[in-house]
């Protein structure tokens, strides 16, 4: 990769998280930024999530504050918790549609798209953004039982990296949890903070 290469990141909070999990690791974010920023020029990092309505308290909530805080551009989305016929709690709603079409908005203005989910249904997308010229790197695992990317999006994409190959550079101890002055840090790569789906982005 050209060090000038411009790079945006695109992260499925919820699979990322599951991802990880199924390989017995926490992501670092800060160390996932830097080593995003040491491969390119880095224009934005986009962290998509729902947030379960009318529930006082998340335990994502600091999460997406402290990203919000540390260099990540912060997408939410409310969804809701229902019971289905069986008797079990679900929770319907996902960020894929606002992932696919900030990914369309901003294809003129980067080279190298990474997209950091294993979700089939983001095959058409990758296959949109090639067709404009921008590289597709799709970061997920085939080492987890069962794996967590799909083949028809591993096929598509330019370059899969399986999340596992990167445990030593960006998995966190789990002892180690954001300072407080973490949590106060000012913005590192543009404008910041968490954004609803209807905030006004223009990059």
């Amino acid at each position: 990769m050209l060090p000038s290469a411009r790079i945006a990141l695109f992260i499925d909070g919820a699979n990322l998280h599951a991802t990880a999990r199924a390989l017995g690791f926490d992501i670092d974010y800060r160390r996932l930024l830097k080593e995003f920023q040491s491969r390119g020029a880095l224009l934005r990092a986009f962290y998509y999530t729902t947030i379960i309505e009318d529930q006082e308290y998340t335990p994502i909530r600091p999460l997406i504050d402290w990203l919000g805080y540390n260099g990540y551009t912060v997408v939410t989305k409310p969804t809701k918790e229902f019971i289905d016929a069986d008797g079990r709690r679900k929770v319907k709603g996902s960020m894929n549609i606002e992932l696919a079409v900030k990914a369309m908005e901003i294809t003129d203005r980067i080279d190298q798209m990474f997209l950091f989910s294993g979700d089939r249904d983001f095959r058409p997308l990758l296959e949109a953004v090639q067709r404009r010229g921008v590289h597709v790197t799709v970061v997920s695992t085939i080492s987890s039982q069962p794996p967590m990317a799909a083949d028809e999006l591993r096929r598509q994409a330019d370059v899969f990296v399986d999340l596992a190959e990167l445990k030593s550079k960006l998995g966190r101890d789990p002892s180690e949890r954001p300072a407080p002055r973490e949590m106060r840090q000012p913005p590192q790569i543009g404008p910041r903070g968490p954004t609803s789906m209807n905030s006004r982005n223009d990059f």
